[in-house]
């Protein structure tokens, strides 16, 4: 019974590594002001799968995975960057009409698409499996002796605490989105579009040495 306690530790972890608004934050809104709060949800899933996926590794200290992502640590910032690059300029030049439309008929191909970019997105960031790390080991959450289940129970919890915001914020978003006439819509596009363009700009850059310290969160 005392495991069950490592899923409220592991929930308050996954709000801490989930709410501050990073480049995911703001995609995962625009999701939801043009497509509805489905949407915005399930693409929310994806970035708490990939925080669930870092936070296991971190947990089970997986050595292989750890030093692949660290042998591959810049492309993956690059790749990342450029996927937030194209996303940035596509949601800039997007067309708010043809994404009202798009509300009707929200499809399962669209969800999973949804949900896969905010995946991959946020696995590009290799960072997040050292902010587990550090999380881990600095607040001692899995105890002096882990064992397996406090582990499981820790990561459920992580998914969970995740899931929890990305709902919240998709709904909260979704309530004022009807009030939002085109006009407003048009400058949201913008505006997000540059956020995300100067921040996938910041990414890439963050990837070489001189620039670390310009890593935006997730």
């Amino acid at each position: 019974m005392y495991d069950v306690v490592y899923i409220f530790r592991g929930m308050l972890i996954g709000l801490m590594v989930s709410v501050p608004l990073g480049p995911m934050g703001v995609l995962i809104i625009q999701k939801t002001l043009h497509k509805g709060a489905l949407s915005g949800f399930i693409a929310g899933m994806g970035a708490a799968c990939a925080d669930l996926f870092y936070a296991t590794v971190a947990a089970f200290g997986l050595g292989f995975v750890i030093n692949t992502i660290k042998t591959h640590e810049v492309i993956l910032q690059i790749v990342g960057g450029i996927f937030l690059l194209i996303m940035g300029l596509n949601i800039y030049f997007a067309n708010p009409l043809k994404q009202i439309k798009a509300r009707r008929r929200v499809t399962k191909k669209g969800l999973l698409g949804d949900f896969l970019s905010l995946f991959f997105l946020t696995v590009s960031n290799p960072v997040t499996v050292v902010v587990f790390m550090a999380v881990f080991a600095g607040t001692s959450v899995l105890g002096e002796t882990p064992t397996f289940s406090t582990e499981i129970m820790l990561l459920i919890g992580v998914l969970l605490g995740g899931s929890a915001w990305w709902y919240t914020l998709s709904t909260i978003v979704n309530i004022f989105r009807k009030k939002f006439k085109l006009r407003v819509l048009v400058t949201i596009n913008r505006v997000s579009g540059i956020i995300i363009t100067i921040l996938g700009g910041l990414v890439i850059l963050a990837a070489f040495e001189p620039f670390r310290s310009m890593l935006p969160a997730t």
